[in-house]
């Protein structure tokens, strides 16, 4: 045994404390994402101490925290309404292990070639439904099941709610969530090191309480109780179409969130870069825990690992150790749970739903890069209108087809000395997509004259583009000119 222990861990202090800080903000944000999801709420507190102890302990980003995310309560709620809940374990394990497949082939850094407008549109969408859908339990009210109906019937529920003393308790206490989250940086410093999330709250609890409100609180099952792991035969599901697609889709949001996540953390400190394979194994072996578990989805959570940079965290001792605090909370304190009013997670989410939608960005993509902006709205729309999965390959799509567009430069230089051949110079990128160009450019030349195409200066020319001027060619010799005289690529 060394004589100096300190010397093995010499930041321990600071660590310490920071851990506790994400342990403080963490925990309203577990439950508040799991009462999101439909399923009970100590499910969401399994996913936050796996996070810790286990994700945490492994290589990677050393200070970036993983846990339940609101980026994936949509989904989640789509999910467990469709297949069940015991399935939700068997699409979560097989998320990990495809995470942990990409990351052994060294498959991590490519998530971070994903058109940025992509993710901040697959973000707005899921802020926009997340908003939609919460607003409802703030109401006391039933949210629809599809995105198009939580926004169109929000309208009616608020009208309801303006006769039922009970919805209007529920509303105020959903709000007044907000405000404190609002406001909690404009008040004195020594006040802001409770976290906001705990302070809302804690305040809201303290409401409930003390005003004895008529408002719905959590439902407590115990932690050992609300474990289930996956039965042996949801396993034979995983032949449909359906459930592939949402393990498709949960894998491709959640990587990608955990490591926008990990460069964005990278930005706020001055240690070890983070390590995309090995996050992304990390963030695997967690999620497949998670699925033996029958837990949520885990990601990177850009919210904690902030906060734990901020609170002075220097190594990943500070993430374990919040994943035990959250585990000694659940072992010993399981009954406060149920005085934590359902409308104050609401009004935290809500919140957290608001942060999702890039306003600023969007703006300062409209005014530089209108093409980008529209992915990003698309793609909103697109997972409010339809679903998460079509939605988030509606943008990809059209992040391709834009790239690909903005890669096929063309340009057509005819020269006509008034008599003799007609000479037309082809430089660039020659793809189908400027196909319609190349021909009503070229179609255009004079019928009775010579043609010499030079296409000396093309970079590259599809096979859809040189089939289209082969038979361009053989048109214009057959109306009784000279051969049209082509210089190859």
């Amino acid at each position: 045994m060394t004589k100096f222990p300190h010397i093995k861990f010499p930041y321990i202090r600071q660590d310490f404390a920071a851990s506790l800080v994400v342990f403080l903000v963490a925990l309203p944000l577990c439950v508040g994402v799991a009462v999101a999801s439909g399923v009970p709420a100590e499910l969401g507190l399994v996913t936050g101490i796996v996070g810790g102890l286990v994700t945490g302990m492994l290589r990677g980003s050393s200070l970036q925290v993983s846990g339940p995310a609101a980026g994936l309560t949509v989904l989640v709620f789509e999910a467990v309404r469709e297949f069940g809940l015991p399935l939700l374990g068997v699409i979560v394990l097989a998320t990990g292990v495809l995470q942990i497949t990409m990351g052994v082939l060294k498959l991590g850094r490519w998530f971070r070639a994903i058109s940025v407008s992509v993710v901040e549109g697959m973000l707005a969408g899921i802020g926009l439904v997340l908003i939609a859908g919460q607003l409802y339990p703030a109401l006391a009210a039933k949210a629809p099941e599809s995105g198009p109906g939580k926004i169109a019937g929000l309208p009616g529920a608020f009208l309801d709610a303006l006769g039922d003393g009970g919805a209007l308790a529920s509303l105020a206490l959903g709000a007044g969530t907000i405000a404190v989250l609002v406001l909690w940086k404009y008040t004195p410093a020594k006040v802001r090191k409770v976290p906001g999330p705990l302070a809302a709250v804690g305040l809201a609890t303290l409401a409930a309480f003390v005003l004895s409100l008529p408002v719905a609180t959590v439902e407590v099952h115990g932690l050992l109780g609300s474990v289930q792991p996956p039965p042996l035969s949801a396993f034979g599901e995983l032949a449909s179409v359906g459930l592939i697609g949402t393990i498709v889709a949960f894998t491709l949001i959640a990587s990608a969130e955990s490591l926008f996540s990990a460069a964005a953390v990278d930005r706020l400190h001055d240690g070890p870069r983070t390590r995309y394979n090995q996050e992304l194994i990390a963030q695997g072996a967690g999620n497949a825990l998670c699925g033996v578990l029958g837990a949520l989805p885990m990601t990177a959570v850009i919210v904690r690992s902030a906060a734990n940079v901020q609170a002075g965290a220097r190594t990943k001792a500070s993430r374990v150790l919040h994943g035990v605090w959250l585990l000694l909370f659940a072992a010993l304190l399981p009954g406060v749970l149920s005085y934590i009013p359902i409308p104050a997670l609401a009004g935290i989410l809500v919140y957290s739903g608001a942060k999702l939608i890039p306003v600023r960005a969007l703006a300062v993509l409209w005014r530089g890069h209108r093409g980008e902006a529209l992915i990003l709205v698309v793609t909103a729309v697109s997972i409010v209108a339809v679903s998460m999965f079509e939605g988030v390959l509606i943008g990809l799509a059209l992040s391709i087809v834009k790239t690909a567009w903005e890669a096929s430069h063309l340009k057509l230089e005819v020269v006509d000395k008034g008599s003799g051949p007609v000479d037309a110079y082809l430089s660039g990128n020659a793809t189908f997509l400027r196909l319609p160009k190349i021909l009503d450019s070229l179609e255009a030349l004079p019928q009775d004259r010579p043609i010499r195409v030079d296409l000396s200066g093309l970079h590259h020319l599809d096979h859809a583009c040189r089939t289209a001027l082969e038979s361009w060619a053989e048109r214009h010799s057959d109306a009784g000119t000279e051969p049209v005289k082509v210089t190859a690529v």
